[in-house]
């Protein structure tokens, strides 16, 4: 197997992008990420393009060639596929991006993620997006994933004395990180008090304990690693890639504070790439609702489970520990286009390891890790990236 790296990213603001179709978008963050690779489109093998939901969002499937014919390679008749899996469609794209360039069938690949949320009513997006549960046992009977990770929420603070302070505060360190990024759905800050007084979603979850419905696109080019220094001074190494799924309903486990696939795909890829979770500096993860950055952070390993609203509280994933959570903003603030979430992260640690994130620079960060979530946990995909020597 080849060493993989990103050779270039691109993004495009997310929110509600009304005026703006979804091969627009997904052109312009591909086009993005080949400019800054310095790769022309004659060079590139394939596409590997992340989405949940085109189908039902947008009336449209077989997307995949069709960004290709948009963006003028029809005639290429280049290798281009969709992949899907719920909210980690984006990085099952990267997984598979990875897995073409390392066993050496292709040598660059641009590997995307795309969604038009808004699209749609909230109503009918919530519908879809609660497709991504378990439908017969769970979201015929009315559960959407607001309301299931409501009941993680409670069990968790029933299990570990985790407050409703502890889970607010994860609203408030995302929007004060969001505020720094100029492609953030959300940009404001917010106070404890405001997250508090939110209206009621699911108990004891409230509007500002959700991520946002968001339009977005992202990308990343990848190539090998030993030719990498030929489209950039700073190639960042894919270290990991690993996948891992579980039961898709809550009642199928064992414990429901605990995401079991969050614990092997980390396991994983920390054995893959010879690191510790101790050595990341900077990580982007999955924080659609404000109790899944809790249990992230504890089953990846960076804090005792149970411990993770305390630490939260104190501060020490904002800078004032060894690790930074979320620059972007994550999914609560940056927002969430469910197919562009994971290659949103990738671009995000791309940055930072390059030292270009401008005022949420993570200062020191040489190995960054991402971690996105399908529904509430049947597939998991974390990736940790470093700054090549």
């Amino acid at each position: 197997m080849r060493e993989v790296a990103v050779l270039g990213v691109g993004q495009t603001k997310f929110g509600e992008l009304w005026d703006r179709s979804f091969r627009e978008i997904g052109i312009e963050a591909g086009l993005q990420a080949l400019v800054d690779a310095k790769l022309s489109s004659a060079e590139l093998d394939g596409l590997f393009l992340g989405n949940m939901a085109s189908g039902t969002l947008i009336n449209q499937e077989h997307i995949a060639p069709l960004i290709l014919d948009y963006a003028g390679l029809a005639r290429r008749h280049l290798s281009s596929v969709r992949i899907e899996g719920g909210g980690a469609s984006g990085s099952l794209a990267l997984h598979q991006g990875y897995l073409a360039v390392a066993s050496g069938l292709y040598d660059y690949v641009v590997v995307g993620g795309a969604e038009k949320l808004t699209d749609v009513p909230d109503a009918e997006a919530t519908q879809i997006t609660s497709s991504t549960a378990d439908h017969e046992w769970e979201a015929v009977f009315g559960a959407t994933l607001p309301a299931l990770w409501a009941l993680v929420a409670r069990r968790h603070m029933h299990l570990y004395g985790t407050t409703r302070e502890q889970l607010a505060q994860v609203a408030v360190h995302d929007h004060l990180m969001g505020s720094k990024n100029p492609n953030a759905h959300f940009r404001n800050k917010l106070s404890l008090e405001q997250v508090l007084g939110a209206g009621p979603i699911a108990e004891p979850l409230g509007v500002l304990d959700c991520a946002p419905f968001s339009d977005g696109a992202a990308a990343v080019v990848l190539g090998p690693l030993e030719t990498a220094r030929r489209h950039t001074d700073t190639p960042i190494r894919l270290a990991a890639s690993q996948v891992a799924c579980d039961s898709m309903a809550l009642q199928h486990r064992k414990e429901i504070t605990t995401l079991e696939a969050t614990s092997a795909a980390a396991h994983r890829a920390f054995q893959q790439a010879h690191r510790t979770p101790q050595d990341v500096r900077v990580a982007e993860i999955h924080d659609a609702y404000t109790i899944s950055a809790l249990v992230s952070l504890e089953d990846l390993g960076f804090v005792e489970k149970g411990r993770a609203g305390p630490e939260f509280a104190n501060g020490q994933f904002s800078g004032g520990g060894p690790l930074t959570v979320n620059p972007s903003g994550g999914l609560k603030a940056q927002g969430r286009p469910f197919g562009a979430v994971g290659v949103a992260q990738a671009v995000e640690i791309v940055r930072q390891l390059r030292g270009e994130a401008k005022d949420r620079q993570v200062s020191g960060a040489s190995l960054g890790l991402t971690h996105d979530v399908g529904g509430t946990g049947a597939t998991v995909v974390v990736h940790l990236l470093e700054r090549a020597n």
